[in-house]
């Protein structure tokens, strides 16, 4: 049965990848109706290029794209330049690019036909979300400073998850990152986001929310300016911080979040405190509080030094009355400051005490986790260097336990 499916395909014609390229190449430019096309639709994207201006036009429903250039000797002949969310009417020939196995349009002119119907969508959008007040400054919640949880929706195969998971370790050891994957391009990012941030709601740990996505053509990001998704972020109970890799005018996901960043790396960053960072801040605070210790008893020797002085000079009676009223008072005030300085800086301590034991590995072990360490010392991470009958240690929270691997489960 195979054989003749073998035999069947080999009595075909059986061409090359450059054959079948140029083949079509051959198709497409040979076409007189193709060698002089007018085309309307919308710019969805734009790049200023030294050798010319390369854009994307796509139909109102975006749901059909091609990619043309404006080679820089047709610029100055252009009657309108590509302007995102601008509709023209253009006129050029098609040409194919067999390395790239790719087609565009090469325009030799660009009329104005109004504004684009998906940007004057995204406009109406946008004005009615001003004027119901979602993106008023007044409504943007603070993030919290030590957050011991954060949600982080994005697709699992993208850079972003990577970078934002490598920045908050490096960043605050010890925190907790729940993620709730989505996708974040195509006809079902818009539906696949709004459950993701659903997700994070219900399970009700995560303190903050992050939803990142890397860079990409307009077209691509086109779910973050979609209402579903602008009104999961407005109605979230927690704060949301975006961190959309582009350099466009912000989409309508980053105008209603509490913080907005211009990459997944930025918005980890924004997300938490760097804890060399803080650790530095609480030696300042210990300098300052001695210093203000030091200058406030320096003070007071030097007063006493100067009433002992003027003692001298005074009746023996009178100038022992004011000496004691003058040291009474110089004592009670430096009592009543030094104490207040020392049970400020206590209490801050006690604070950033507190603060550092959440961040404590052995705490984290009491939590229920555990440290899994191969023969040798080295900390297990993954399946990956691990083989069966290899004896492994593992840390609880309170002693030790030496296991042997029987089998390893792919997960």
């Amino acid at each position: 049965m195979a054989s003749s499916t073998i035999n069947s395909l080999f009595s075909e014609a059986i061409v090359s990848v450059a054959g079948l390229t140029d083949y079509i190449q051959e198709l497409l430019e040979e076409d007189d109706q193709l060698h002089r096309v007018w085309v309307i639709g919308e710019v969805s994207s734009s790049n200023h290029h030294p050798k010319g201006m390369f854009f994307t036009l796509q139909d109102g429903d975006a749901k059909a794209t091609i990619r043309c250039v404006a080679w820089r000797s047709q610029l100055s002949k252009l009657v309108q330049l590509p302007v995102i969310g601008e509709q023209l009417i253009i006129l050029g020939s098609l040409r194919v690019y067999p390395q790239r196995g790719q087609y565009q349009l090469n325009v030799w002119q660009a009329l104005p036909a109004g504004e684009g119907l998906q940007a004057l969508r995204s406009r109406q959008l946008r004005q009615r979300f001003e004027a119901e007040g979602l993106f008023d400054p007044q409504r943007k919640r603070p993030l919290p400073i030590h957050p011991e949880t954060i949600a982080v929706v994005t697709s699992p195969q993208a850079a972003a998850w990577g970078d934002i998971k490598r920045t908050l370790q490096q960043r605050y050891p010890g925190l907790r990152v729940l993620f709730s994957p989505a996708q974040v391009q195509g006809e079902l990012a818009i539906a696949s986001i709004v459950n993701a941030i659903d997700r994070v709601e219900r399970d009700g740990r995560a303190k903050l929310l992050i939803l990142a996505r890397g860079g990409g053509a307009s077209e691509d990001l086109a779910c973050f300016n979609d209402e579903r998704v602008v009104r999961a972020i407005a109605q979230c109970s927690i704060p949301v911080i975006t961190g959309i890799g582009h350099q466009r005018d912000e989409s309508l996901a980053d105008l209603v979040a509490d913080y907005s960043a211009h990459t997944p790396t930025a918005a980890a960053e924004q997300a938490v405190p760097e804890l060399i960072t803080l650790y530095a801040e609480h030696q300042q605070r210990q300098t300052s509080l001695y210093q203000a210790v030091t200058q406030i008893t320096q003070a007071s020797r030097h007063q006493l030094h100067h009433l002992r002085t003027r003692l001298r000079h005074l009746a023996l009676d009178q100038q022992l009355h004011q000496e004691q009223n003058a040291m009474a008072f110089q004592h009670q005030r430096l009592l009543q400051v030094t104490s207040k300085r020392l049970s400020q800086g206590i209490q801050h301590c006690q604070l950033l005490k507190e603060k550092l034991n959440t961040l404590d590995p052995q705490k984290v072990l009491q939590r229920g986790y555990a440290l899994v360490r191969t023969s040798d010392g080295t900390i297990a991470s993954s399946t990956g260097h691990l083989a069966p009958g290899e004896e492994l240690q593992i840390q609880l929270g309170e002693g030790q336990v030496k296991v042997k691997i029987i089998e390893i489960v792919d997960s």
